[in-house]
């Protein structure tokens, strides 16, 4: 691997589309190794574009823009950050020579919960929850009762946990319908209609696909949603060692279905020794936040030396590490924060403020980092940190 000098004709070029929490410390990792980063985005100042080099914003949808700046930069890498953008057109543009990670096909499938869902069950045959898909309201409602409630609906095109709501009661069906419709990302209004599996917890396992050291796991990651969303996380997730090798061959036949190299955030559910697959990123992952602080290298660090096939060495730094979200309460522009002193007063603690140029309420607007002896230790100081820092809009 040879990497030029940024900003001159022998640059190594990365393309980021989407321009993220997450992205934004991956183009940090980037630009340590002195690669170039273009941070491609629908708004401007996004959390990654106020780092990268140079910065775009387009309509993430529109596949002509994306083919435009593709065309105009020559970039060594596409690298998606976000499902919500035009997969098609990242398939043509694989078809032309151009490198995309971890792979078209990955980032094709994944946006769309049709077509993972199919692959991973009915193609690779890995164990998931009952399911139907529904593109109007009578065939919604005929599937809900096929599956029975309670049910979990999620729009097919989303990500995030967006558009995402547990029937437990049939007053319920009709509010699913709609907040799915109007939360769904991308084109289509079809749902998928899942099966609710009572599982003990939910992991996050970063699988890692490599060009010389084969498929390389992190320590399994639990986490904590709340309305879909990821709210806290902490690695490692206790489980046993039979499950752990069954969520790793879920993990490795998965990825390798879906091809390339980097990583990959596999959603997988856990009652005892029994794994389900639930979803998969083909890149870094937000519960993965945790690794920051836990691991010898965080996940965007991993995701670039795979993507780049340098060498990969895992190791967990402490015995626990946690991570815990803190929000926007309501809506503003260029928000200030507080309590910083308070929460780095919490021994072995960080914080990462994202940086966003606006607030709404509930918006993601930075994540707390603790590590400690025991899980529960190091859950309870990522958890105090953050609250201690005030979002003011």
């Amino acid at each position: 691997m040879i990497i030029g000098t940024p900003l001159s004709h022998n640059a190594t070029k990365i393309l980021l589309l989407g321009s993220g929490e997450l992205g934004k410390e991956f183009t940090i990792e980037a630009l340590r190794l002195g690669i170039e980063v273009i941070a491609v985005d629908s708004y401007e100042n996004a959390p990654a574009q106020q780092v990268a080099q140079r910065s775009y914003v387009i309509d993430m949808k529109n596949g002509e823009q994306i083919k435009n700046i593709v065309y105009r930069e020559k970039p060594d890498f596409i690298v998606p950050e976000i499902e919500a953008i035009d997969t098609l057109m990242l398939l043509e543009l694989e078809k032309e020579g151009f490198n995309v990670v971890p792979s078209a096909k990955a980032t094709n499938y994944t946006m769309n919960r049709i077509g993972i869902r199919r692959l991973a069950a009915e193609e690779v045959g890995l164990k998931t929850s009952a399911y139907r898909f529904a593109s109007d309201i009578e065939s919604y409602k005929k599937a809900i009762k096929e599956i029975g409630l309670p049910a979990v609906v999620k729009p097919v095109m989303s990500s995030s946990g967006k558009g995402q709501s547990i029937v437990r009661e049939e007053s319920q069906i009709e509010k699913a319908w709609f907040y799915a419709q109007e939360n769904a990302r991308g084109k289509g209004g079809e749902v998928i209609i899942e099966e609710f599996i009572d599982f003990d917890f939910e992991i996050t396992l970063l699988t890692v696909r490599t060009k010389n050291q084969g498929t390389l796991f992190c320590e399994p990651i639990g986490h904590i949603q709340v309305d879909g969303d990821y709210h806290e996380s902490w690695q490692p997730q206790p489980m046993s060692p039979v499950a752990l090798e069954k969520a790793k061959d879920i993990a490795k036949k998965i990825t390798d279905a879906l091809g390339g190299y980097g990583i990959f955030g596999c959603e997988l559910f856990v009652k005892g020794d029994e794994v389900y697959f639930n979803e998969i990123s083909p890149r870094p992952h937000d519960t993965g936040m945790v690794t920051m602080i836990s691991q010898n290298m965080s996940e965007f660090e991993i995701h670039l030396r795979a993507i780049l096939g340098l060498p990969i060495d895992i190791k967990m730094i402490a015995p626990a590490g946690a991570s815990y979200c803190f929000h926007a309460s309501d809506w503003g522009v260029a928000p200030s924060y507080e309590g910083l002193e308070k929460a780095l007063s919490i021994p072995d603690t960080k914080i990462r403020i994202f940086g966003k140029p606006t607030t709404r309420p509930k918006r993601r607007m930075g994540v707390a980092l603790a590590t400690g002896q025991t899980i529960e230790e190091a859950r309870e100081k990522a958890k105090k940190a953050a609250q201690f820092i005030k979002v003011i809009e």
